[in-house]
């Protein structure tokens, strides 16, 4: 009997194939205690699955030849890191040795510890590693049980499991699994980032869906919309090779903007950068064409590690981004980092009451004695190979802007006097998150040389709907009047000044937005390499002039559906 599902598309594409289903192993662990003289015994037991664990994922990293060696090298890299972590492996041998559980149950009881901590978090991109948590703890558990943490695939079939590991996506797919359904998991995790450059259908957090799916049932997949139809009917069917063609044709059609320009059909150019948080990020950006790095993350330095990333490291992080982009510019955001993303150093409070509102961002670095030096050192050594742009996050004061220019310029004048080759000019800017920067950016606006708004953070302040919770999806939105008149005037003062500024947030990736951004005033976006092309596309569709010559009627929308009807039109012209 026909049935459909709703997930999240994480990867776009359609395919039509048989259900293969793959029970996890945790649902299966029960609380279980052992007899104190079996402790030693159970502590080999782990110690050896664990060891058979980093022996698997050493020999499938040998394995690795040519592109897959880069895109999924990084993530066994990873989980290799994970799998040697002090916090994860102490935890677990005290609950063994303390608590007399069973390897078994202490996995799962070191998994929900951390997890607790993850889901805490402000940040949904760092609330998505908790998969790859999960998918070394379930390695762990095979291991322990002899069995095989993987599956084999045939080719047709549609894989429908709760997670699914990055270094199982490119097998499967050459195995013929033509899609992916989980019924946990984000859009925004590793395995969704590489399924997408992979071109392998996924759908995630598709509720009931193991409950509800059998091994051998016809489903149909739409990592577009996030939905799935289990035994699908003739109109279902029709539906799907349609999208099949339209995903087809889309494709050869992204393919060949590669190398064609950021232009509107009137001819204006518009400069389109690329977040980044990885060297695949930057490697992806540079392939397609992005005009530099608009936002490149820190924070990766700073995570899961027990101490600070010292000068030199940062040093060498910065300077391969910079060498990545050959010549493009290329833009580093200082540390972004608080309670929502508390890291393991102790540098960022783990209890504030509200993290969100807290030390966090140029605070924490200002607050934190040595931090921010020490990171624009790494920074401005790296400037002397290649044009570097400094970002700071969370401003909400010109105070803010002028403490760290002057301590630039300080540490520039000591590096110079130390030997060291820095550029000439080193441009620094602020990001615009906090409702306050936005509404007083005439007073500090002159202290910075471009800015740059997060989105992200904007809405969620100046709405005060946590951008997180499900159930303020619909109040969580740029499409409310309020939000577009505080972009508008940030864009207009920018612009009359002459200050450049970019929109890096999530709204900025999502091409159905270009049209109102645009409309806005605005010439420069900042997004995932991910979505590059198809926001290069809709672009290159738009007439801008046509476009400023309606805003007006967009800024009189008086709530979300007049906002959703201009924006329709605009797609629809």
């Amino acid at each position: 009997m026909r049935q459909e599902f709703s997930g999240h598309g994480a990867s776009r594409g359609s395919a039509l194939g048989r259900a293969r289903v793959r029970l996890p192993h945790v649902l299966d662990v029960v609380e279980e205690r052992i007899a104190a003289e079996a402790v030693e015994a159970e502590l080999r037991r782990l110690h050896d699955a664990i060891d058979r664990v980093r022996t698997e994922m050493h020999v499938m990293r040998e394995r690795l030849h040519g592109a897959l060696a880069r895109e999924v090298g990084e993530f066994l890299d990873l989980h290799a890191l994970l799998l040697d972590d002090p916090e994860l492996l102490q935890g677990l041998d005290e609950l063994i040795r303390t608590g007399r559980y069973s390897a078994d149950y202490a996995l799962r009881l070191q998994r929900d510890r951390i997890a607790s901590v993850f889901e805490t978090m402000d940040d949904a991109y760092f609330r998505s590693r908790l998969d790859d948590i999960d998918q070394v703890i379930g390695r762990v558990h095979a291991a322990l049980h002899r069995r095989d943490v993987g599956m084999e695939g045939v080719a047709g079939e549609i894989l429908v499991t709760d997670n699914v590991a990055p270094a199982e996506l490119a097998q499967l797919q050459a195995q013929g699994v033509v899609a992916i359904v989980t019924s946990v998991g984000s859009a925004l995790s590793h395995s969704a980032i590489l399924a997408r450059s992979l071109h392998l259908p996924l759908v995630v957090g598709v509720a009931n869906v193991l409950q509800r799916v059998n091994d051998g049932d016809a489903l149909i997949v739409d990592g577009g919309s996030g939905r799935v139809v289990l035994e699908p009917a003739p109109d279902d069917l029709r539906s799907h090779r349609a999208r099949q063609r339209g995903y087809a044709r889309e494709l050869r059609e992204l393919n060949r903007m590669r190398s064609e320009p950021n232009r509107t059909r009137d001819g204006t150019e518009i400069e389109i950068y690329a977040n980044a948080e990885s060297r695949e990020d930057v490697a992806e950006a540079h392939a397609l064409g992005a005009t530099g790095i608009g936002l490149y993350r820190t924070e990766f330095l700073f995570l899961q590690r027990m101490e600070l990333p010292d000068e030199e490291e940062q040093f060498r992080a910065y300077r391969d981004v910079i060498l990545g982009m050959s010549g493009r510019p290329v833009t580093i955001r200082t540390l972004d980092l608080g309670a929502d993303k508390a890291d393991r150093t102790g540098l960022a409070l783990r209890d504030e009451p509200n993290p969100a509102l807290g030390l966090r961002g140029v605070r924490l670095s200002l607050a934190r004695t040595g931090l921010l030096e020490t990171q624009l050192r790494a920074m401005l050594r790296a400037s002397g190979y290649g044009p570097l742009r400094i970002l700071l996050p969370m401003i909400s004061s010109r105070e803010e802007v002028r403490t760290v220019r002057a301590e630039m310029m300080r540490i520039a004048r000591d590096l110079r006097s130390e030997g060291h080759e820095i550029a000439d000019f080193v441009a620094l800017g602020a990001m615009i998150e906090v409702p306050a920067a936005a509404i007083g950016l005439s007073s500090f606006i002159g202290g910075v040389d471009f800015l740059s708004i997060g989105t992200n953070d904007l809405i969620q302040y100046l709405l005060a709907a946590d951008r997180n919770n499900e159930a303020l999806g619909e109040l969580y939105t740029v499409m409310h009047p309020a939000v577009l008149r505080l972009l508008r005037d940030a864009i207009r003062l920018a612009n009359a000044r002459n200050v450049p500024i970019a929109v890096c947030g999530e709204v900025a990736g999502d091409a159905r937005f270009a049209p109102l951004l645009l409309a806005l005033g605005l010439e420069q976006f900042s997004l995932h390499p991910t979505s590059l092309l198809e926001v290069r596309r809709t672009i290159r569709n738009c007439d801008l002039d046509r476009l400023r010559a309606n805003a007006p009627a967009l800024m009189r929308a008086r709530d979300r559906n007049d906002i959703e009807r201009w924006v329709d039109a605009q797609i629809g012209h």
